[in-house]
C-alpha cells in the first residue's frame, strides 16, 4: 500500500491504524457470518485496551501500548486519522519523522498514564475504575495537535465555514472542551487527550530549551540503511551535502514564526530553514 510506502511517517501510522481497524471489521464478519462461538469486540476489549483496574492492568502490561491503535468505530478513526493527517503534515514538515514517532508513541502513553492516574486518585471515578478500559489514538494526536501549536502557535489553518484560525487558539477551544468534558460520560477518553497533550506542550518546549526527549530513542526509530555502492575509482568526485546550521539556528527561526509568522523570515532564513527541512526528512526516511 502506498501508506506504508510513502516514506512519511503520518501516512505510516494512519496506515497502521486502517489496517487494524479493518482487520478487526473483517474478523467480526467473518465470525457473525459462520457463527462461531467468538465475540472479536469483547476479546479486543479485554486483551488490548487499556483498563483502570490496577490489578486487571497488572495482567494486562501491554495495554498502553495497544489501546492507541484500536478504535470504537468508524467516526472515531475518521476524525483521528484526518487530525492526525493534518496536524502531522505540519509537524512532520518543522521538525522530523522520527520525532513525529516519539511524540505519537509517547504521547499515547502519557495519555493512558493520565487516564489511569486519575481514575485512582479521584473519587468521582471510584466504581467506573473498576469496569472502565479506552481505545483510541486520540491521546496520540492530542499530543502531535498540541506539540504542533506549541512550535507554531502563530501558524494559520483555513477551516470550512470558519476561515482563517491560528493554530494556538484552535488547540485552545480542543483543550477547553476536554476538560468540560471530563464530567461527560467519557471522561476517560477527555482524560486521556489531556494527558497527550500535556506531553506535547512539554515536549517543546524541552526541545525549544535544547533538552531532545527523543534523542535517547533515535536509533530505535532509526531505519536500518540502505545499500551504498562505493566506487572504486579515484578519480571521482565527491559531492559534498548543504551544510545544515545548528539547532540553535533553526530553533531562533522557529521562535521567529512563532512571534511573527513565516512570511516575515528573510530569504535567507526561508533557506536555512528549508534545508533543513530537507536534511531531517533525509534523515528520518
Amino acid at each position: 500500500m502506498k501508506m506504508f510506502s510513502s516514506g512519511s511517517r503520518v501516512m505510516l501510522f494512519i496506515g497502521i491504524n486502517v489496517f487494524i481497524f479493518v482487520l478487526t471489521g473483517l474478523l467480526s464478519l467473518f465470525v457473525f457470518l459462520f457463527r462461531l462461538p467468538f465475540d472479536i469486540d469483547a476479546l479486543v476489549t479485554n486483551y488490548f485496551a487499556v483498563p483502570t483496574y490496577l490489578p486487571q492492568l497488572l495482567y494486562r502490561f501491554w495495554t498502553p501500548f495497544t489501546y492507541m491503535f484500536l478504535h470504537a468505530g468508524f467516526f472515531h478513526i475518521l476524525f483521528n486519522m484526518l487530525w492526525l493527517y493534518w496536524m502531522g503534515q505540519i509537524f512532520e514538515e518543522y521538525l522530523n519523522a522520527k520525532k513525529f514517532t516519539f511524540v505519537y508513541l509517547a504521547g499515547g502513553l502519557a495519555g493512558a498514564a493520565f487516564y489511569i492516574f486519575c481514575y485512582n486518585i479521584f473519587p468521582a471515578f471510584e466504581e467506573a475504575k473498576l469496569a472502565s478500559v479506552a481505545v483510541g489514538a486520540s491521546a496520540s494526536v492530542t499530543a502531535i495537535m498540541v506539540a504542533t501549536a506549541t512550535l507554531l502557535p502563530n501558524y494559520t489553518m483555513g477551516l470550512l465555514f470558519i476561515g482563517p484560525v491560528k493554530l494556538k487558539w484552535l488547540v485552545l477551544a480542543f483543550i477547553i472542551l476536554d476538560l468540560i468534558n471530563v464530567a461527560g460520560p467519557n471522561s476517560g477518553g477527555y482524560l486521556s487527550h489531556l494527558g497527550g497533550g500535556i506531553f506535547g506542550f512539554f515536549f517543546v518546549k524541552a526541545l525549544q530549551s535544547g533538552n531532545d526527549w527523543c534523542k535517547p530513542f533515535e536509533n530505535i526509530f532509526k531505519p536500518k540503511p540502505k545499500l551504498k555502492v562505493v566506487s572504486k575509482n579515484q578519480n571521482v568526485n565527491i559531492r559534498q551535502r548543504n551544510e545544515v546550521p545548528n539547532q540553535e539556528v533553526i530553533d531562533q527561526i522557529l521562535d521567529k514564526i512563532s512571534q511573527s509568522g513565516y512570511n516575515n523570515l528573510t530569504a535567507k532564513e526561508k533557506n536555512i530553514l528549508f534545508n533543513a527541512s530537507k536534511s531531517n526528512e533525509e534523515k528520518g526516511k
